[in-house]
Protein backbone atom coordinates (compact mmCIF):
# COMPACT_ATOMS: atom_id res chain seq x y z
CA UNK A 1 0.00 0.00 0.00
CA UNK A 2 2.71 2.20 1.22
CA UNK A 3 4.59 1.76 -2.55
CA UNK A 4 1.27 2.31 -4.58
CA UNK A 5 0.78 6.16 -2.55
CA UNK A 6 4.36 6.53 -3.34
CA UNK A 7 3.74 5.63 -7.03
CA UNK A 8 0.73 7.79 -6.94
CA UNK A 9 2.62 10.84 -5.59
CA UNK A 10 5.57 10.08 -8.14
CA UNK A 11 2.86 10.71 -10.95
CA UNK A 12 1.53 13.65 -9.37
CA UNK A 13 5.35 15.23 -9.02
CA UNK A 14 5.66 13.83 -12.31
CA UNK A 15 3.57 15.63 -14.68
CA UNK A 16 3.76 19.22 -13.56
CA UNK A 17 7.48 18.08 -14.36
CA UNK A 18 6.03 16.96 -17.64
CA UNK A 19 4.16 19.93 -18.85
CA UNK A 20 7.17 22.67 -17.59
CA UNK A 21 9.46 20.64 -19.83
CA UNK A 22 6.68 20.57 -22.66
CA UNK A 23 6.17 24.45 -21.91
CA UNK A 24 9.93 25.18 -22.39
CA UNK A 25 10.45 22.79 -25.25
CA UNK A 26 7.73 24.90 -27.30
CA UNK A 27 9.49 28.34 -26.52
CA UNK A 28 12.91 27.02 -27.42
CA UNK A 29 11.17 25.57 -30.80
CA UNK A 30 9.73 29.28 -31.43
CA UNK A 31 13.05 31.07 -30.74
CA UNK A 32 14.56 28.71 -32.65
CA UNK A 33 12.25 29.70 -35.50
CA UNK A 34 12.61 33.24 -34.85
CA UNK A 35 16.27 33.17 -35.01
CA UNK A 36 16.30 31.29 -38.24
CA UNK A 37 13.82 33.39 -39.62
CA UNK A 38 16.34 36.33 -38.75
CA UNK A 39 18.94 34.82 -40.44
CA UNK A 40 17.15 34.64 -43.75
CA UNK A 41 16.03 37.96 -43.49
CA UNK A 42 19.17 39.76 -43.11
CA UNK A 43 21.23 37.24 -45.96
CA UNK A 44 18.18 38.55 -48.27
CA UNK A 45 19.07 42.24 -47.06
CA UNK A 46 22.78 41.47 -47.51
CA UNK A 47 22.10 39.70 -51.23
CA UNK A 48 19.52 42.73 -52.25
CA UNK A 49 22.28 45.27 -51.27
CA UNK A 50 23.80 45.18 -54.52
CA UNK A 51 20.92 46.15 -56.01
CA UNK A 52 21.13 49.80 -54.54
CA UNK A 53 24.62 50.38 -53.59
CA UNK A 54 25.75 50.06 -57.13
CA UNK A 55 24.00 51.84 -59.95
CA UNK A 56 25.59 50.00 -62.57
CA UNK A 57 24.90 46.17 -61.11
CA UNK A 58 21.12 47.71 -61.18
CA UNK A 59 21.36 48.40 -64.80
CA UNK A 60 22.73 45.31 -65.45
CA UNK A 61 20.06 43.24 -63.63
CA UNK A 62 17.44 45.40 -65.04
CA UNK A 63 18.65 44.49 -68.81
CA UNK A 64 19.10 40.64 -67.51
CA UNK A 65 15.51 40.27 -66.35
CA UNK A 66 14.54 41.35 -69.88
CA UNK A 67 17.18 39.05 -71.58
CA UNK A 68 19.49 36.97 -70.08
CA UNK A 69 20.98 36.24 -73.69
CA UNK A 70 21.49 39.53 -75.16
CA UNK A 71 24.21 40.28 -72.13
CA UNK A 72 27.43 40.71 -72.57
CA UNK A 73 29.92 38.24 -71.21
CA UNK A 74 30.67 40.24 -67.95
CA UNK A 75 27.18 41.31 -67.63
CA UNK A 76 25.62 37.14 -67.42
CA UNK A 77 28.28 36.35 -64.99
CA UNK A 78 27.84 39.48 -62.72
CA UNK A 79 23.63 38.90 -63.24
CA UNK A 80 24.51 34.73 -63.31
CA UNK A 81 26.27 35.16 -59.41
CA UNK A 82 23.84 37.40 -58.19
CA UNK A 83 20.94 34.83 -59.44
CA UNK A 84 22.49 32.05 -58.09
CA UNK A 85 22.70 33.68 -54.65
CA UNK A 86 19.33 34.88 -54.85
CA UNK A 87 17.68 31.10 -55.89
CA UNK A 88 20.18 29.87 -53.36
CA UNK A 89 18.56 32.01 -50.44
CA UNK A 90 15.09 30.84 -51.98
CA UNK A 91 15.94 27.24 -51.75
CA UNK A 92 17.89 27.48 -48.84
CA UNK A 93 13.93 29.66 -47.69
CA UNK A 94 11.92 26.73 -49.27
CA UNK A 95 13.71 23.97 -47.05
CA UNK A 96 13.05 26.35 -44.05
CA UNK A 97 9.59 25.82 -44.81
CA UNK A 98 9.67 21.95 -45.79
CA UNK A 99 11.24 22.02 -41.64
CA UNK A 100 8.36 24.00 -40.52
CA UNK A 101 10.60 26.72 -39.92
CA UNK A 102 8.68 29.42 -42.07
CA UNK A 103 5.27 29.46 -41.75
CA UNK A 104 2.56 28.92 -44.57
CA UNK A 105 2.12 32.77 -44.41
CA UNK A 106 5.68 33.49 -44.87
CA UNK A 107 6.22 30.99 -47.85
CA UNK A 108 3.48 32.05 -49.53
CA UNK A 109 5.23 35.88 -49.42
CA UNK A 110 8.13 34.47 -50.60
CA UNK A 111 6.53 32.36 -53.43
CA UNK A 112 4.67 35.60 -54.47
CA UNK A 113 8.56 37.07 -54.60
CA UNK A 114 9.74 34.14 -56.76
CA UNK A 115 6.44 34.34 -59.02
CA UNK A 116 7.27 38.12 -59.72
CA UNK A 117 10.92 37.79 -60.68
CA UNK A 118 10.09 34.35 -62.42
CA UNK A 119 8.24 36.15 -64.74
CA UNK A 120 10.51 37.62 -66.54
CA UNK A 121 12.03 36.34 -69.94
CA UNK A 122 15.87 36.46 -68.27
CA UNK A 123 14.94 35.14 -65.41
CA UNK A 124 13.89 32.45 -67.01
CA UNK A 125 16.51 32.16 -69.78
CA UNK A 126 19.04 31.77 -66.47
CA UNK A 127 16.91 29.66 -64.74
CA UNK A 128 17.24 26.99 -67.84
CA UNK A 129 21.15 27.49 -67.52
CA UNK A 130 21.48 26.99 -63.80
CA UNK A 131 18.90 25.01 -62.69
CA UNK A 132 20.61 21.64 -62.72
CA UNK A 133 22.76 23.43 -59.54
CA UNK A 134 19.58 23.26 -57.40
CA UNK A 135 18.09 20.20 -56.19
CA UNK A 136 15.46 18.89 -58.15
CA UNK A 137 12.36 18.56 -55.21
CA UNK A 138 13.30 22.63 -55.55
CA UNK A 139 13.48 22.65 -58.97
CA UNK A 140 9.91 20.95 -59.45
CA UNK A 141 8.76 23.88 -57.02
CA UNK A 142 10.66 26.63 -59.75
CA UNK A 143 9.40 24.93 -62.56
CA UNK A 144 5.61 24.89 -60.99
CA UNK A 145 6.03 29.04 -61.10
CA UNK A 146 7.29 29.22 -64.59
CA UNK A 147 4.41 27.08 -66.15
CA UNK A 148 1.98 28.97 -64.88
CA UNK A 149 2.98 31.80 -67.11
CA UNK A 150 2.16 34.80 -64.87
CA UNK A 151 2.50 38.20 -66.53
CA UNK A 152 6.03 40.65 -65.11
CA UNK A 153 4.69 43.12 -62.83
CA UNK A 154 7.73 43.63 -60.37
CA UNK A 155 9.37 46.34 -62.71
CA UNK A 156 5.60 46.98 -65.16
CA UNK A 157 6.09 50.81 -64.23
CA UNK A 158 10.10 51.27 -64.52
CA UNK A 159 10.89 51.99 -68.15
CA UNK A 160 12.71 49.17 -68.91
CA UNK A 161 13.58 50.66 -72.27
CA UNK A 162 15.42 53.58 -70.87
CA UNK A 163 18.71 51.10 -69.52
CA UNK A 164 21.62 51.12 -71.68
CA UNK A 165 24.01 48.81 -72.56
CA UNK A 166 27.81 49.78 -70.78
CA UNK A 167 29.24 52.66 -73.09
CA UNK A 168 26.22 53.68 -74.30
CA UNK A 169 24.90 55.95 -71.75
CA UNK A 170 26.18 57.12 -68.03
CA UNK A 171 24.51 54.66 -65.50
CA UNK A 172 25.26 56.46 -62.54
CA UNK A 173 27.84 54.43 -61.28
CA UNK A 174 31.12 56.21 -59.74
Amino acid sequence: MLAAIGQLAAVFVGIPSLIYLAVQIREQTKERRQAAVNVLTAQWGDLTCALHESAEFSAIYLRGVQSFHDLDAVSKLRFSAFQNRFFKNFEGMYYSRCDGILTPELWGEIERTMSDFLAYDGVRQWWETRKHWHTEEFRRVVDAIIARGDKPRAYSTYNLREIAAPGHAHEGSR
